[in-house]
Order: structure tokens, then C-alpha cells, then sequence
């Protein structure tokens, strides 16, 4: 009787902890596809090695290594690739395509990325954003290679 209730008690558990891991899950706005060299996220307190598969939040910073470069891409099919020495922070990410919300933003401090637009990009242009220290880009394409120093 005592296994079938530590079993019980334990199902409970996990049932209860789901919700908690697809809520933390759906906070996420792109996902890195791969990495060469070393690529560090910075997410509030916390900095870690990126990885394939490691998911992006609005507010990570990415800062790419020498010779590093990242592929990053967002849920509505946005590609960010970043290059050597690149140093991205994701400021604003909106995709609410039921409701006609839409926001990408990005601050590219230094080295080069290279966009490619997704859905945002090509159902609101105006709501993509990539700004560096001395400009601010709007899209008007789909494809574009950017480099602040």
C-alpha cells in the first residue's frame, strides 16, 4: 500500500511540475542551431556556454568569441547568424500573429550578424528593429549583413 501511494505521490508530482516546465519552455524566442567557438549567453545573473539547442530569451545578450560564430533562429523562422567578435543583446520579440502583434529588436554593440526576415519581417517591417551604437536599421528586405565597430 505504502509503494502505491509513494507511486501516486510521485505521478502527483510530475503532473504538477508540467505546467511549471511548458510555462518556463514557452518563454522562449529562438533557438540556437550551432555554434563554432566559443559563444557565451548572458541572461540576467546567470552566463552560460551556448550550445546547440539552448533556447534564447528576450533580453539574453550573445557575445561571440575570435573566430565563434552563431546560427540563431527565432519562431516565426527569423535567421540571426553572428560572426567573430559579435555582441548581440535581444531586446524586444513579439509574435502574435492571431492578434496582429508583432516586434523583433535587436542591439548589435559590436562585430557582424547577418538577418534574414521570417514572418515578422514580411508582414510587418516596420516592427523589425536591429540598431547599433551609431544607426538604427529598418527592414525593408529580407536580407541583410550588418557590422557596428
Amino acid at each position: 500500500m505504502k509503494r502505491i501511494l509513494c507511486a501516486l505521490a510521485l505521478l502527483g508530482v510530475q503532473v504538477l511540475g508540467s505546467p511549471l516546465v511548458t510555462a518556463a519552455e514557452e518563454s522562449h524566442v529562438a533557438l540556437i542551431k550551432s555554434v563554432s567557438g566559443s559563444v557565451t549567453v548572458l541572461r540576467q545573473t546567470t552566463t552560460f556556454q551556448a550550445q546547440a539547442g539552448t533556447t534564447l530569451q528576450v533580453a539574453d545578450r550573445l557575445q561571440a568569441g575570435p573566430e565563434s560564430t552563431a546560427a540563431i533562429v527565432f519562431l516565426d523562422g527569423t535567421l540571426l547568424t553572428l560572426g567573430n567578435d559579435a555582441d548581440v543583446q535581444l531586446r524586444d520579440y513579439l509574435f502574435e500573429p492571431k492578434s496582429s502583434r508583432y516586434g523583433f529588436s535587436v542591439y548589435l554593440t559590436k562585430g557582424a550578424a547577418i538577418y534574414s526576415s521570417g514572418k515578422i519581417g514580411k508582414v510587418s517591417p516596420d516592427s523589425v528593429k536591429i540598431e547599433t551604437p551609431s544607426a538604427t536599421i529598418g527592414v525593408r528586405g529580407t536580407r541583410f549583413l550588418v557590422q557596428a565597430q
